[in-house]
């Protein structure tokens, strides 16, 4: 049917975008802990991380201008909840990172949107996450959990992971364009307030630079691209998609560090974006085609 057939091109196109969306905010991220590694020293990484999402939250509501007033309760809600996901994210992640390896620890929070993937999948698509994980866990590398509350904290930095992945479109629909993700960063700013009372003290003016960049590319322009890729596409799509974050945390460190890749990563790299696409073409495939506007009911035919 040449309706369906334009409708599953416009699907892929769409998902392609979304996946541009989310390697763009890997990319910010990644650039972004590099610029606040050396404040992590004196102003502790829970408070780097408010005020980095204090910093978003205002450049966010300057842009986006939302409007307080006519969100319903389950609307608010969502805002909330979302907020709060970004603010648990960002803490156990980096909790975690304290205590076992980074490799390790991305690979657990990864878990969480790999398990919203797979339960929106249908049929043998569901394979498609396991083989995701796989290749992410190739990139991670080598390295033992040999710290009990390091995994602890992995594995909710991956509850969160899940929940800021299906949350970022219901808030989406709910609020429309960015206008929910401006108060959720705001929300999780307000969360993490106490870390940055605690930080502000050791603030220096050489700090301000650094903080600012790194609040801007890595929450900000971050978490926009995420929330616009799950609105283009969908939850399903993107926390496969995320599998891109330990993939470009290689790259990076190959380009910029000069750390040379494995074969091991380089084979990992491959199934990633080999199962990404896969995950792309065959879940846009597989969603069920719109039911067609029903026309005015043609008038009988007179008798012969």
């Amino acid at each position: 049917m040449p309706h369906l057939s334009h409708l599953l091109r416009r699907a892929r196109a769409r998902a392609a975008l979304a996946a541009v969306l989310v390697a763009c905010g890997s990319l910010a991220i990644q650039t972004s802990a590099a610029l606040a590694e050396g404040l992590f020293d004196h102003l502790g990484v829970l408070g780097v991380s408010g005020l980095r999402m204090s910093v978003a939250a205002v450049v966010l509501l300057l842009v986006a201008r939302p409007r307080v007033r006519g969100l319903s309760p389950a609307a608010w809600r969502g805002v909330v909840l979302y907020g709060v996901a970004m603010a648990a994210m960002n803490v156990l992640f980096y909790q975690a990172v304290a205590r076992i390896p980074l490799g390790v620890a991305v690979t657990l929070e990864f878990l969480g949107p790999l398990a919203v993937a797979a339960a929106a999948a249908r049929g043998w698509t569901r394979a498609l996450p396991v083989v995701t994980l796989a290749g992410v866990a190739l990139v991670a590398g080598g390295g033992g959990i040999t710290d009990a509350w390091g995994l602890v904290f992995g594995l909710g930095a991956a509850v969160a992971f899940a929940g800021y992945t299906v949350l970022a479109g219901k808030v989406g629909e709910e609020t429309g364009g960015l206008s929910g993700l401006a108060l959720s960063v705001t929300v999780g700013a307000l969360v993490l307030s106490p870390f940055q009372v605690a930080a502000a003290p050791s603030l220096t003016s050489a700090d301000v630079l650094p903080l600012v960049l790194s609040g801007l590319l890595g929450v900000a322009l971050a978490f926009s691209m995420d929330f616009l890729a799950v609105r283009l596409s969908s939850a399903r799509v993107v926390g496969t998609l995320f599998a891109v974050d330990p993939v470009m945390g290689a790259l990076v460190a190959a380009v910029m560090l000069g750390q040379v890749l494995a074969p091991a990563v380089l084979l990992g790299i491959v199934v990633v974006i080999a199962s990404g696409a896969l995950t792309i073409w065959r879940g846009t495939a597989s969603e069920p085609a719109p039911e067609p506007t029903p026309g005015p009911v043609p008038a009988p035919l007179p008798p012969s």
